[in-house]
This record gives C-alpha cells, sequence and structure tokens, in this order.
C-alpha cells in the first residue's frame, strides 16, 4: 500500500475538524448578526438564557468536583495518563453541552424574531443554530480523541496510547451522563408542572405568561435537548471511535503476526486508523448535508428539507465509505463497504421505525387516542402496550446488523488468507466496529436536527408569551411541529447507535482483558451463563437498568410535586395572576427544578461506576472468574437497557404526539374529556422519553467504559 496515501488519509481528520470549525464560524456570525425582536421578546428570552446558564454552571460544578475526585482514584490505581484522559474526555463533553446551550438560547430570540419576517428565515436560522452544535460535537470528539491518541502514540507506543485513551471515553461517558440525567430531570420536572396545573386545572393554553412554570419548561427544553443530548452524542462518537481503534489493533497484530500473514506494519496500521478517517470524511459530508437543507417557498414541506439533508448527508458518507475503505483496508475492502452500509441503512430503518410509532400518522398513536375516549387508565394501558411493542422492530434491525456484518468481516479475513477460528472471529467484531463508526458518520447532522427542536420550541413560547399575532405563531408551531419529531427521531438513532456501540465496547473490553491474560481474544469472549456466580452477575446488570429508570422518573415526580405546589401557590396568592395584571414569579420555579435536578442526578449516574468494579473487585478477591463476571454485567445490563429504552422512548413519544394527535381536533379536541386524558398520558410518558429513556444509552455505554478503564484491577 502507498504510504503517502496512509499519511494522507490520516492528514483529513485535522482538515475535517478545521473546515468544520469555518463552518462553525460562519453560522454563528450569520446567525448572531440577526435581530433579536421586540424588548418583549428580548425580556422572555433573557429569563430562558440567565436560567439555562445558571443551571449548566451550577450543574458543571457538581460534575468537576466528582470527575476531579474520581482522576484521583484512577491515577493512583491504575496509571496517571488515563487520569489525564478521563479528565480530557469529561471537559470536552461538558464543553459540548455548553456549546450546544449557549448557541441555542441565543438562537431562540433570532428565530422568533426571523419569524416575524417569514418561515423560510426562521426555518433557517433555527436549522443553523442547531448545526453549529452538531458541528461543534463530532468536530471535539474527532479531533480529541485523534490529538490524544498522536501524544500517547509518539512519547509512549500505540498498544498503551490506546490503554490510556480509555479513560477519554470513560469521561465523556460520565459527563454525559450528569447531564443528559439531570437535564431530562429539570425539563420534565419544569414540563409536568406547567402541564397539569396551568393546561388541565387552570385551563390556559400552553406557553401561556400567566402560568409561574412556563419559564422553567422553556429553560428545560434547552438543558435537556440541547446540552444533554449534546453531551450524550459526543460520549458516543467518541466511546465508539476508540472502542473501534482497540478492535482494529486487535487485527493489526492478528495481520503482522509473523507466523501469519506478516502484513508490513504500515499496512496494518490502516485497520487502526480507518474509524477516524471514516468520521472525518462522515463530518464532512454532514457539513454538505447541513448547508443544503433550505425551504424556498413557505408552503414547502420542512420534513422534505430536512429529509433531503439527511439522505444526502448518508449518501455523500457511503460514497467515503467506499472510498476510504478501499484505500486503507485491502483486497477485502468490499466485504467492509458492506458492513458499513449495512450500518448505515440501520441508522434510516431506525429514523422510520421511530417514526411509525410515534408519529400522528400512523396506527399506534391513533389507537392511543382512540383509547383516550374512556379515559386516563384506558390511555395508559393503550400507550404502555405500545411501548412494550415498539422493542420488536428496532432489536430485529439491531440483531440482522451485527450478525450480518460480523459475517462478511469474517468472509473478508477469508478473503485476505485466514483459517484460524480466533483470527477469524477478531475479523467478524471488526466488521460489526465498521458498521458502527458507518452509522454514526452522519451524527453532526442528525444532533443539527435535534438542537433544531428546542430552538423552534422556544422560539414558539417567546412569541405566545410576548403576543404576538396569530400568523407569527402560525409559523412557529409549524417549526415546534418538525422538531418534535426530529427531538424524536434522534433519540431512536441515538438508542441504536447505543446497541451497537455497547456490543463494540464489551468486545473492546474483551480484547483488553485478552491482552492482560495473554490469551486470543476467542478465548477470554466466553461467558458462561450457566455458571451461578456468572448468571448472577448478568442479573445483577439487568437490575442496575430497572433501578437505575425507577430513581430517575421517581426524581421527576419529586421534583414535579413541588413545582406543582408551588404553581398552585402562586394561582392562589398572587393577586391578579389569571386576569393578567399580577406578575408570576418564575424564578421561583427555575429554582425548585434546578435544585430538585442537581440533588436527584447524583444517586443514579454513579450507580453504573460503582456497580461493575465493585462486583469485579469482589469476585477477584473471592477466587471467582472476575473478568467474565464483569461481562456478562454489562452483556445483560446491554440487553436489558436497549430494550428499556426502546419501551421508555417510543412509548413516550407516542403518548405525547396521540395527545397532540387530539389538540388538531380528532376524538374533541382541546378541553374534551378524551384531551384530558391524554394529558395525563403525555405527562406519565414525559419521564420515559426525555429523561429516563435518552439516559439509559449513555447508561450501557458507561458500564462498558468503565470496565475498559478499570479491567486491570480485575484480572
Amino acid at each position: 500500500m502507498d504510504v503517502t496515501l496512509v499519511d494522507n488519509l490520516v492528514f483529513m481528520i485535522p482538515i475535517a475538524g478545521l473546515v468544520a470549525l469555518v463552518f462553525g464560524i460562519y453560522f454563528y456570525r450569520s446567525i448572531f448578526s440577526k435581530e433579536t425582536g421586540s424588548d418583549e421578546m428580548r425580556a422572555i428570552s433573557d429569563a430562558i438564557r440567565d436560567g439555562a446558564m445558571a443551571y449548566l454552571a451550577r450543574q458543571y460544578k457538581t460534575i468537576g468536583i466528582i470527575a476531579v475526585l474520581l482522576a484521583v482514584v484512577l491515577g493512583l490505581a491504575i496509571e496517571w495518563q488515563v487520569a489525564v484522559a478521563f479528565l480530557i474526555g469529561a471537559g470536552f463533553s461538558a464543553l459540548s453541552g455548553f456549546i450546544g446551550m449557549y448557541v441555542s438560547v441565543n438562537t431562540n430570540i433570532r428565530t422568533a424574531s426571523a419569524a416575524r419576517n417569514s418561515l423560510k428565515e426562521a426555518f433557517t436560522t433555527s436549522f443553523r443554530g442547531g448545526a453549529i452544535s452538531g458541528i461543534a460535537v463530532a468536530g471535539l470528539s474527532l479531533l480529541g480523541v485523534f490529538a490524544l491518541i498522536m501524544l500517547f502514540e509518539v512519547v509512549w507506543d500505540l498498544d498503551l496510547a490506546l490503554k490510556y485513551i480509555v479513560g477519554y471515553a470513560f469521561g465523556a461517558s460520565l459527563a454525559a451522563l450528569f447531564a443528559q440525567l439531570g437535564g431530562g430531570i429539570y425539563t420534565k420536572a419544569a414540563d409536568v408542572g406547567a402541564d397539569l396545573v396551568g393546561k388541565v386545572e387552570a385551563g390556559i393554553p400552553e406557553d401561556d405568561p400567566r402560568n409561574p412554570a412556563v419559564i422553567a419548561d422553556l429553560v428545560g427544553d434547552n438543558v435537556g435537548d440541547c446540552a444533554g443530548r449534546g453531551a450524550d452524542l459526543f460520549e458516543s462518537t467518541a466511546a465508539e471511535i476508540i472502542g473501534s481503534m482497540i478492535i482494529g489493533f486487535a487485527a493489526y497484530k492478528v495481520l503482522t503476526n509473523p507466523l501469519g500473514l506478516n502484513m508490513a506494519s504500515v499496512d496494518a496500521l490502516a485497520y487502526v486508523f480507518f474509524p477516524l478517517v471514516l468520521m472525518a470524511f462522515g463530518l464532512i459530508a454532514s457539513l454538505i448535508g447541513i448547508s443544503l437543507v433550505n425551504l424556498k417557498n413557505e408552503d414547502d414541506s420542512l420534513y422534505s428539507a430536512l429529509n433531503l439533508g439527511y439522505f444526502v448527508t448518508a449518501g455523500l458518507s457511503f460514497l467515503a465509505l467506499v472510498f476510504v475503505a478501499n484505500q486503507l483496508l485491502g483486497e477485502a475492502w468490499l466485504y467492509f463497504v458492506g458492513c458499513g452500509f449495512i450500518g448505515i441503512v440501520l441508522g434510516i430503518a431506525i429514523v422510520y421505525i421511530t417514526q411509525y410509532y410515534t408519529s400522528g400518522d400512523w396506527r399506534p398513536v391513533k389507537e392511543i387516542a382512540k383509547a383516550s375516549e374512556t379515559g386516563p387508565a384506558t390511555n395508559f394501558i393503550s400507550g404502555f402496550s405500545m411501548g412494550l411493542e415498539t422493542t420488536v422492530l428496532p432489536v430485529i434491525a439491531i440483531s440482522i446488523t451485527l450478525v450480518a456484518s460480523f459475517v462478511l468481516g469474517q468472509y473478508a479475513g477469508e478473503v485476505m488468507g485466514l483459517s484460524a477460528a480466533a483470527d477469524l472471529f477478531v475479523f467478524g467484531l471488526y466488521g460489526t466496529a465498521v458498521a458502527t463508526i458507518a452509522m454514526l458518520a452522519s451524527a453532526a447532522f442528525i444532533l443539527a436536527e435535534d438542537t433544531f427542536g428546542p430552538i423552534a420550541d422556544n422560539a414558539g413560547g417567546i412569541i405566545e408569551m410576548s403576543n404576538q399575532p396569530e400568523e407569527i405563531r402560525d409559523r412557529t408551531d409549524r417549526l415546534d411541529s418538525a422538531g418534535n419529531t426530529t427531538k424524536a427521531l434522534t433519540k431512536g438513532y441515538a438508542m441504536a447507535s447505543a446497541g451497537l456501540a455497547a456490543f463494540l465496547l464489551f468486545a473492546a473490553y474483551f480484547e483488553i482483558v485478552a491482552d492482560l491474560e495473554n490469551i486470543a481474544l476467542i478465548d477470554a469472549f466466553v461467558v458462561n451463563m450457566g455458571e451461578p456466580t456468572i448468571f448472577v452477575a448478568g442479573l445483577i446488570g439487568g437490575m442496575l437498568v430497572f433501578i437505575f429508570s425507577g430513581l430517575a422518573i421517581r426524581a421527576v415526580g419529586n421534583a414535579a410535586f413541588d413545582m406543582i405546589n408551588e404553581v398552585r401557590r402562586q394561582f392562589r396568592e398572587i393577586p391578579g395572576i389569571m386576569e393578567g395584571t399580577g406578575k408570576p414569579r418564575y424564578d421561583q420555579c427555575v429554582d425548585i427544578a434546578t435544585k430538585g435536578a442537581l440533588k436527584a442526578m447524583v444517586l443514579p449516574a454513579m450507580l453504573p461506576i460503582v456497580v461493575p468494579v465493585a462486583l469485579g473487585l469482589i469476585y477477584r478477591f473471592a477466587g471467582f472468574n472476575a473478568p467474565a463476571a464483569v461481562g456478562a454485567l454489562i452483556m445483560i445490563g446491554t440487553i436489558v437497557g436497549i430494550l428499556m429504552a426502546n419501551l421508555l422512548n417510543n412509548g413516550g413519544g407516542a403518548w405525547d404526539n396521540a395527545k397532540k394527535y387530539i389538540e388538531e381536533g380528532h376524538h374533541g379536541g382541546k378541553g374534551s374529556p378524551a384531551h384530558a386524558a391524554a394529558v395525563v398520558g403525555d405527562t406519565v410518558g414525559d419521564p420515559f422519553k426525555d429523561t429516563a429513556g435518552p439516559s439509559i444509552h449513555v447508561l450501557v455505554k458507561l458500564l462498558a467504559t468503565i470496565s475498559l478503564v478499570t479491567a486491570v484491577l480485575f484480572v
């Protein structure tokens, strides 16, 4: 292979980062040069911005203290290099969330102002605001991994560099879990309080300025869907790149084995750096797709504009996959293209599956809406059963992807001349790694769609609270409707990537175990669930998902309890609040949501850190097979987590859109008994889809990354 060409493709990584920076600066200057509306609009926007940034500062203080303490423990128990990588990963993950939040709370007012001119201008403003977050997350993830691996490789060697850099993945996972969990608790406590007291009890519209919880609700959209999801997808891309590189290094050792193929070291290194190079090309593909999202006419479909950008991004990512695989992966490159193609198709399939279960155009949502006619109980029964049903198609899609990419990877090994079962097993795992990275190549575009949602939602709130004309509200309603759909689709995408990533990460865990025990990966990758000690470890992994979900949902309930009582108190005690002559105390509700989120997020977030490490150490000193036990915990935790995340995300999304379907005029419309029942169902579904569900994506990856870091303690 041409060494210069390989080097040039590696150089695409910093080039892609530089191009992304240029795009981000261009979008930033374009957005921040726009008008910020009237004084009344700015007052509302300032309240949202101040509340969001104050919450983020307090949350990051908590994360920072915990991160420093854990870094000290990692440095003393393992290696100081791992601790440094951990702090950098946590810092970059937090920075990703901050960028998403900062841009969102400054774009919402500009989107609202643009909506006074045209839907086209408002759409462009809000989507490009979301694009800045997507670009920042993907760029920071890519450049952070590349810079660290290069630094560690120069000072030590590649083998040690890959062992040290797992700390980066762990740090990213930790910060992401706190951000997603804390943001989810905040946003749903505010949302539940605003809906139950405002809509149901007081009978006032959503985003009504008379509702004391409305500012907290609008702040929550940002801390949950911007800061939380930004950190989530940063962690996904960072952890999966690192996991893929570890599996790539296992392939490197097979290829350079003097008793095997004895491939030149430079050529074999391409398998290690392939994930980074493909992500670099995927980032450029996302930038092109983002640039093509545009609304030509006011009557054009927003979904069509967004879908065009996504399909262009996916298509260009596939072309990049073909080119990079052809140049880097030797004579069997076409098989790896097949693996990547399957991963890209999975991403598209999950988008459509999620849309089927959460859109008002299809059977599931209509069925829940119809069940609402007979009250909240039947609404809940229908919605929960639909959530259980939603696990089927995503699991089938993920299963097909994993099995097909594993088999194609083994075929690639055979084409290259490998025959030993242990060697073919490694190449099968590498096939799943290629599928995972190919799916994630469009992450920047997906996150742009996600952050677009809360920007549009906030813009609608600003327009409503500042009493703008109905024509302008209609424009922001269209934006908000599209944003709700893109947020649901992003959760499905994050869940699917978590499924592939978790398998990839516990494969990387067993590779580290195999290296420490000096055995073949296929021998380390044996978990005998028939052995009682291993079965118990798996049972604990499954239980961990349930207790984590329970704590997250309960935290929303506790914070919402305080929020509801505060809103009721203000309605009762502030004179003229319902007539519009008395001013609500928005700050009181913001403070309740902030304190409730920060207080409740620590315990569930620490569980996936403490439990695997404690179990591994107990098993080791008890004389049991600790590496296999921790592997069982990760595997069963991952399986249960994927199922639970689907149930909570899609079930909650279906409840939400059943309410919206009724509000469109079906089954009696707003104010009907069916609508009241649907509001209750939506309230139950809120912590499902926006707190526990998205946090499980991070949980299953954190289980693997903490085990990657601490594997040396179990062997």
